[in-house]
């Protein structure tokens, strides 16, 4: 690219949740490494979504569509979600229009829908990162137009796809290159010589794993070799059982002999730290999610999201079961009993360092520079 040439590079379309907006920042920071400007390199997301803060909080800048994704099933509100599509797509027609980028890149959700489509109409080139194994609506109605197919597992089911693994944050690459666990655990607060269950809901919240790690934290009350960091999600944050708030309340208590040390935050902003200190994992098996346990090398409790599209959790979640990094149990079947029983006997097994290390051979650190070298070679 010279100097001269003023067109936005690439334009990084789609968003709604952490596991869409990621890939696509990781992407746009190998980019800018490459030398091309961040300047160059343009949003598109949903109003709704979480891009609307994360991507200026990383420095990009991001236009925000009107509209929803359409539900899965016959409501009323799929008719104001169809107008609201179409009122999304007349607006990435003229971004598309008015940016002239070199290339789009889809990473899904209902944004990048109006502007893959935009892009077509324009003849702009299309290369679609899809994060899960099984592709959701979005990306495979579009998939059949792109040049190429970014996907994380290989039995993805896209035309033109090139296993590149799912982009993750460089921040996450920082801690699988370099991890400092102590550091990480002084920096949260937890007392050092004991073993850290992160325990991680989403954005929302996952009411069934919350209330299984509730009832964990009663159970393990007398504990003095554990500590439990709960990411408890916006929708239950404020139904925390008093017995476990006031746990979480006081845990800045150094005090060896106080038992379990538990605390609940609403959201965590410093994953990358989370990670970092974490010996093992509760969890949804999102894509990210499952990207960011291989590479930094963390054991996991996975409990696929039982609404999600084409059972994709379930799929995401399978190699590192194969490979003993992970355990499944449906979210129906989640207890607070599986969650103690697993966890104590993991511990019991002597078993997490082999099952780390078996997250990690499955990690692809390189995946967001794979995805830029697809975008770069698309370019026009």
């Amino acid at each position: 690219m010279s100097d001269s040439d003023s067109r936005t590079y690439v334009l990084v379309a789609g968003g709604g949740t952490a596991g869409h907006v990621l890939p696509g920042l990781a992407v746009a920071r190998a980019l800018v490494e490459r030398g091309i400007p961040s300047d160059r390199i343009a949003f598109v997301g949903a109003s709704r979504g979480l891009e609307a803060r994360l991507v200026p909080e990383a420095g990009f800048r991001i236009t925000l569509l009107p509209g929803r994704g359409i539900q899965r099933r016959l409501t009323m509100e799929n008719v104001a979600a169809a107008w609201g599509l179409l009122r999304a797509l007349a607006r990435a027609v003229v971004l598309v229009r008015r940016e002239r980028p070199r290339v789009v890149l889809a990473v899904g959700g209902f944004a990048s829908l109006a502007a893959a489509l935009a892009a077509l109409l324009w003849r702009v080139p299309l290369v679609v990162a899809e994060q899960n194994a099984r592709a959701g609506a979005a990306n495979r109605l579009v998939a059949r137009w792109a040049s190429a197919c970014a996907v994380a597992f290989g039995d993805t089911d896209l035309p033109r796809a090139v296993v590149t693994g799912n982009p993750v944050r460089a921040e996450i690459l920082e801690v699988a290159l370099d991890r400092d666990a102590a550091r990480a655990r002084a920096d949260l607060g937890v007392p050092a010589g004991r073993t850290l269950v992160a325990v991680v809901a989403g954005s929302l919240g996952a009411r069934s794993i919350n209330r299984a790690v509730w009832g964990a934290v009663e159970e393990w009350a007398g504990r003095e070799d554990l500590a439990v960091y709960h990411v408890v999600g916006d929708r239950d944050a404020d139904d925390v059982p008093e017995a476990a708030r006031l746990r979480s309340d006081r845990c800045g208590s150094d005090d060896p002999h106080d038992g379990l040390w538990y605390r609940a935050v609403r959201y965590e902003d410093h994953m990358e730290r989370v990670l970092a200190a974490a010996d093992v994992a509760v969890c949804r098996a999102g894509g990210t999610t499952v990207a960011e346990l291989a590479v930094v090398g963390i054991p996991a409790l996975l409990v696929p999201l039982p609404i999600a599209t084409r059972d994709h959790q379930r799929a995401n979640a399978a190699a590192l079961v194969a490979a003993g990094a992970a355990e499944l149990i449906d979210d129906d079947r989640i207890s607070t009993a599986v969650v103690t029983s697993t966890i104590d006997r993991w511990l019991d097994e002597g078993s997490l360092p082999e099952r780390a290390r078996a997250a990690r051979s499955l990690g692809r650190p390189g995946a967001a520079d794979a995805v830029a070298d697809l975008v770069v070679d698309r370019a026009r």
